[in-house]
């Protein structure tokens, strides 16, 4: 920065992490609360994961979190609570990769590090004209990785490493390219070109599969029946309402009173979920080693819940007088 003053560390390593896969504006109101609510590395590491995933409801990739959370924990316990300067010692960190570990290191250390993320990405092959290349496609990002490394100044790294992120995002856009405002026009091989809006290449489309899942809202006494994901894959430790698949519904279906459909998209897959409500005095409710717990509608707000989950609780809560089927 102009003052010469370094943001904290910590901060940076939360901010990096929260823009991993997701945008700025997104991101800064969920910065701001866990902040607040873990102001230190101390903090966080002293933190109880369900209280780490219920903060982070919302924003997914929840792995983000669970890692956050064992890496503040090896600051405390193998750097004496300093978040380390170096990228190697940085890489030994939970769910840090090259490109937080160059960001962390260059912005709040000042070390020539160089970032490589899809922003920074787009701008490098536009400046080198890197044509019918998929940014995703290794040696592609070996080719980046190096020229990042190249340009990375001496002095400043961190603003320059932020300062071309900044410019991916607002200038050198994926469509439309703002080009007779960019400071690198002079210099741009595409745009000298004529081929900024070829380059890069477009990813070849993706056919996502379509999971289907029923998910039970079974009630007793006023609580509803609530379950825990396990500890590994998508939504670990989260908590849900009892779903199962289609196959396993069969008689359950016919004593419940279905509330509708949740959709929800995931970068490669896509869940349809078909959610009804039902009486645990009129069902078999499905067997599982699963943890579970019966809660109030209210107590919900307790538990961190997957998207989808949000959004069936929203619907529950918006049929809650509606009588179930017996």
């Amino acid at each position: 920065s102009r003052s010469g003053a370094r943001p904290d560390p910590y901060h940076v390593l939360i901010s990096e992490s929260m823009l991993q896969q997701t945008q700025v504006a997104t991101v800064i109101p969920y910065y701001d609360r866990f902040i607040a609510r873990f102001p230190t590395v101390q903090a966080l590491a002293a933190a109880d994961a369900q209280d780490v995933l219920r903060l982070w409801q919302g924003l997914g990739y929840y792995s983000r979190a669970q890692n956050l959370l064992a890496a503040a924990r090896m600051i405390v316990n193998d750097f004496a609570g300093q978040v380390p300067s170096d990228v190697e010692s940085l890489l030994r960190l939970p769910g840090v990769g090259r490109y937080t570990a160059g960001a962390v290191a260059s912005i709040a250390f000042d070390r020539r590090q160089p970032i490589l993320d899809g922003n920074v990405a787009r701008v490098l092959c536009r400046l080198e004209r890197i044509e019918s290349a998929d940014v995703r496609d290794r040696e592609t990002v070996a080719r980046l990785w190096d020229l990042a490394t190249e340009l990375v100044p001496k002095n400043r790294p961190g603003d320059f490493n932020q300062a071309v992120m900044d410019l991916g995002a607002t200038v050198c856009t994926p469509r439309n390219p703002q080009c007779l405002t960019c400071p690198l026009q002079n210099c741009c091989k595409a745009f000298a070109a004529g081929l900024q809006d070829r380059i890069p290449a477009p990813r070849k489309t993706r056919i996502t599969p379509l999971v289907k899942r029923q998910t039970l809202c079974i009630e007793r006494a006023g609580k509803w029946l609530i379950e825990q994901r396990p500890p590994r894959g998508r939504w670990a430790s989260m908590w849900q309402f009892v779903t199962i698949a289609p196959r396993v519904a069969g008689e359950l279906a016919r004593c419940s009173t279905k509330l509708g459909r949740i959709n929800h998209t995931l970068t490669h897959r896509r869940y349809q979920f078909d959610v009804y409500r039902c009486r645990a005095n009129g069902t078999d409710i499905p067997a599982s080693e699963a943890p579970r717990k019966w809660v109030s509608l209210t107590e919900l707000s307790e538990y961190p819940l997957p998207k989808p989950h949000l959004r069936i609780a929203k619907l529950l809560a918006a049929h809650k007088h509606e009588s179930p089927k017996r």
